[in-house]
C-alpha cells in the first residue's frame, strides 16, 4: 500500500506546484496587462479576438522582427506583425480567430530569447485592434544632409588604420580617453563641456595629411564650401552614445561635417518645440550640418546596443519613418567618426538669436527679496516648468517609494488623505480603502491624475481649498523645497497642519543638502560612481532587455536629474545674497548651495507638452535649444525641516529620517 500513497502523495505535489506556477503566471500576465494600460492606454479585452498585443516583445526591450515573427507563424498565418519604436510590446493580427486564439493559448508565457543572450517571457492578451501613439509625417530637419558612400571600403580602411589609439600624454594631437568612449583631437581641442574650443589655443600639426585629398574631393563635388581647420576623432563602442547638443555657434562656421566609419548608426535631432527625427547615417556615410540643422536643432546618439531600422532593404539613409510594420533591430557595432568644423573668427549673426551666444542676453535669476520676487520666481521656475515637462515628468514618476506606501497602508480604512503636490497622482491609488484627493499646482499634471481616474484639482499648496480640520493625513512629497523663502516654507507647512483633524498626521519629503549620510551615499551620487562606459551600458541594458512588468519606475529624488554645468562655491550654511545670480546645479553631484536651479532635460512629446505662457509678470525664458528646463529648489540641511515644522505651535513630530537623499518627518496635529 505504501507505493500507490507515495504516487498518490508526488501527483498532490506536482498539481500543487503546477497551480502555484499557473498562480503566478496569471498574476504577471494581469500585471501586464495594467502596466500597458496604465502607461500606454492600451485596453485588453476578456474574449477573443484576431489581434493580440505582445506584452515583452518589442523592439524596446531586445527583440526584433526576425525573432518574434517566427515565433508567432508556428500558431498561424500572420496578417501584419506591428512593432512601435522604442516599445516593449508589439501587435500581431492572425488571418482567424482560431488562429489568435491558439497563439494565446500556446504563447502565453513562452520563453525566448533576445538579441542581446538575455531570457524574456511573452505575455500575451486579446486587443480589439492595435493602436499606438503616431509619429506623424516627418521630413529631415531644413540643412541637414546624408550622402551615402562617400568613400570606397579601401580609404575607409586607411582612414581606421591611421588612427593610433595609443594613451600618450605627450602626443600633439591631443588624445583623451573620455568615460565612454575614445577621442583624438586635430587643429584645436574640442571640449565636451561647452561644446566649444580656444581660439589662442591652436593644436600644433594642423589636421592629418590623410584628410587633404578627401576634403578637397568635397569642396569639388560641392558636399562642402569650407575646408575644415578642426577634426575631432571619436570612436564609439556598442552600447555608448553622446548627449543631445549644438555646437556652440560663435566657435565653428554654419557648416559642420561628420564621417560614419565602422558601423551605421542613428541619431537624433531636436527641434526646441519638441519635435524628434531619427536619421540613419550608414557606414561610409558623410553628414552635413548646415543652417536650421546646425544652428537650431540639437543632435546626439541616444546610448543603446540596437538601433530601431528599417526592416526593408531598400531604406538605407534618411529618416525612420513610423511605418510600424517595417521596422526591425540593428545591432550596433564599433563606430568611429571623423567630425569636421571650421573656426569662427568673428561673432555669430545667424537667423537664430534666442539661441545664439553671440546675439542672446540672458539675465539669470537671483536670490529673492520679497515675498512677491519669491512668487514670480517661483512661477517661473517651478510652475511654469512643470506645465511645460508635465508629460516626460509623469513618464519618470511611477514606482512609489516603499516607506511612503508603509505610511499610506498604515492609516485605517475610510481615512480620508490629501496629497498636497500630487503631481502624476501616483500615490493617490496606494491603499484602496482610502479616500484620497489630491492636488497640484500643475494643471496638466492633475489631468494625468484625472486620466487615470483619480480626484485631483489645481491649486496652490499656500492656499489649499480644503475645508480645516477635515481630513485624517496629508503627505507632502517633493514640493516644499520648491518655495523660495523660509516664510513660504512654513506657511506651506502651516497649511499642511490646517488641514488636519486633531490627531491627524502629515508625511513631508523633501530634497536634502547632504547626499551622503552615515557614510551611505543617496541614488543620486551612486549614480555618478558608474564610469568607463558602464553606465551607458546599464542604461541600454535596462531599457532594451527589462521585462514591460519591470521596467517603467523612478523615484522622486534628486537622482532622476542630469547633468549640464559647474555650481558656484557656497556650503550648508551659506545664503545667497540679494541680487547675486542662483547658482546651476551640476547633477549627480553633491550640492554646494541651499538655493540652486537644477536642469530637467526635456524629452517632450509633440502636441501634447506645448508651451504655456507664465500668468506672472516674469518674462518667459528664451526657448532653449536643447530643451533643458531649470526648476528651483532649496535643498534641506540636517535639522532644517524639523526645526521649521516646529515653529508650528500646533503639531509634533512623530518621526524624522533620511531617505535616499530626502530629508523626511512624520508630525500629528496637537
Amino acid at each position: 500500500m505504501a507505493a500507490p500513497s507515495v504516487a498518490m502523495d508526488t501527483n498532490h505535489q506536482n498539481n500543487f506546484k503546477l497551480n502555484k506556477t499557473e498562480k503566478k503566471f496569471l498574476r504577471k500576465q494581469s500585471k501586464a496587462r495594467h502596466t500597458l494600460l496604465r502607461h500606454e492606454g492600451i485596453g485588453a479585452v476578456s474574449y477573443a479576438t484576431q489581434s493580440l498585443v505582445v506584452a515583452n516583445g518589442g523592439l524596446g526591450n531586445g527583440v526584433s522582427r526576425k525573432q518574434l515573427l517566427p515565433v508567432l507563424e508556428e500558431c498561424g498565418l500572420v496578417d501584419a506583425l506591428l512593432m512601435p519604436p522604442n516599445k516593449p510590446y508589439s501587435f500581431v493580427r492572425y488571418q482567424t480567430i482560431e488562429e489568435s486564439r491558439k497563439a494565446y493559448v500556446t504563447l502565453n508565457g513562452k520563453e525566448i530569447v533576445d538579441d542581446l543572450g538575455q531570457k524574456i517571457i511573452l505575455y500575451l492578451n486579446f486587443v480589439e485592434k492595435a493602436q499606438w501613439k503616431e509619429l506623424g509625417l516627418q521630413t529631415l530637419p531644413p540643412g541637414l544632409m546624408v550622402v551615402e558612400e562617400i568613400i570606397s571600403s579601401e580609404d575607409e580602411k586607411m582612414l581606421l588604420e591611421s588612427v593610433i589609439w595609443i594613451e600618450d600624454t605627450n602626443d600633439q594631437n591631443f588624445q583623451k580617453s573620455l568615460k565612454h568612449r575614445r577621442v583624438k583631437h586635430f587643429g584645436y581641442e574640442f571640449h565636451y563641456e561647452n561644446n566649444n574650443i580656444e581660439k589662442d589655443k591652436p593644436l600644433p600639426g594642423g589636421l592629418p595629411d590623410i584628410c587633404d585629398n578627401i576634403l578637397e574631393n568635397w569642396l569639388k563635388k560641392g558636399y562642402i564650401k569650407h575646408k575644415p581647420d578642426q577634426l575631432t576623432i571619436n570612436q564609439y563602442e556598442p552600447g555608448h552614445g553622446i548627449p543631445a547638443h549644438i555646437d556652440t555657434h560663435s566657435a565653428f562656421e554654419d557648416e559642420i561635417i561628420s564621417l560614419s566609419l565602422g558601423s551605421e548608426i542613428v541619431m537624433d535631432f531636436k527641434h526646441p518645440d519638441g519635435v524628434t527625427v531619427q536619421v540613419m547615417l550608414p557606414r561610409r556615410s558623410l553628414l552635413v550640418m548646415t543652417g536650421e540643422a546646425r544652428y537650431l536643432w540639437t543632435h546626439g546618439i541616444t546610448p543603446r546596443k540596437f538601433d530601431t531600422v528599417q526592416a526593408s532593404e531598400h531604406h538605407k539613409s534618411g529618416l525612420i519613418t513610423s511605418d510600424i510594420g517595417d521596422l526591425t533591430l540593428s545591432k550596433r557595432g564599433v563606430r568611429t567618426s571623423f567630425t569636421f568644423r571650421k573656426v569662427r573668427h568673428t561673432p555669430c549673426n545667424c537667423s537664430y538669436p534666442f539661441v545664439c551666444d553671440s546675439q542672446k542676453k540672458e539675465t539669470p535669476p537671483s536670490f529673492p527679496e520679497s515675498d512677491k520676487e519669491a512668487s514670480q520666481l517661483e512661477q517661473e521656475y517651478v510652475h511654469r516648468v512643470y506645465e511645460e515637462i508635465a508629460g516626460h515628468f509623469s513618464n519618470t514618476r511611477h514606482t512609489p517609494w516603499p516607506r511612503i506606501v508603509e505610511f499610506l497602508k498604515a492609516l485605517p480604512s475610510g481615512s480620508i488623505v490629501a496629497d498636497i503636490g500630487c503631481g502624476n497622482g501616483k500615490y493617490l491609488g496606494i491603499n484602496k480603502e482610502l479616500y484620497m484627493i489630491g492636488c497640484d499646482r500643475s494643471q496638466k499634471l492633475t489631468d494625468i491624475c484625472r486620466e487615470r481616474q483619480f480626484q485631483a484639482f489645481v491649486c496652490d499648496a499656500l492656499a489649499v481649498p480644503i475645508r480645516s480640520g477635515s481630513c485624517d493625513a496629508c503627505i507632502s512629497i517633493a514640493v516644499i523645497h520648491h518655495f523660495a523663502t523660509a516664510e513660504r516654507r512654513v506657511a506651506a507647512l502651516q497649511e499642511l497642519a490646517r488641514l488636519l483633524r486633531p490627531g491627524g498626521k502629515a508625511l513631508i519629503y523633501v530634497w536634502a543638502m547632504e547626499q551622503e549620510y552615515n557614510h551611505q551615499k543617496s541614488k543620486y551620487l551612486r549614480g555618478n560612481r558608474i564610469s568607463k562606459g558602464k553606465k551607458e551600458e546599464i542604461i541600454s541594458d535596462t531599457s532594451m532587455q527589462g521585462s514591460l512588468v519591470d521596467q517603467m519606475g523612478n523615484q522622486d529624488s534628486p537622482s532622476s536629474v542630469s547633468s549640464i554645468t559647474d555650481v558656484e562655491e557656497g556650503g550648508c550654511n551659506s545664503r545667497k545674497i540679494a541680487n547675486s545670480e542662483l547658482p546651476i546645479h551640476t547633477n549627480r553631484t553633491s550640492f554646494q548651495s541651499q538655493d540652486v536651479l537644477v536642469p530637467w532635460h526635456h524629452k517632450g512629446n509633440p502636441g501634447k507638452d506645448k508651451p504655456v505662457e507664465p500668468s506672472s509678470p516674469v518674462e518667459p525664458s528664451s526657448p532653449d535649444p536643447s530643451s533643458v528646463f531649470h526648476r528651483y529648489y532649496h535643498v534641506f540641511c540636517d535639522g532644517e525641516l524639523e526645526a521649521a515644522c516646529q515653529t508650528l505651535s500646533n503639531v509634533s513630530i512623530l518621526q524624522s529620517y533620511y531617505d535616499q537623499g530626502n530629508w523626511c518627518v512624520i508630525l500629528q496635529k496637537v
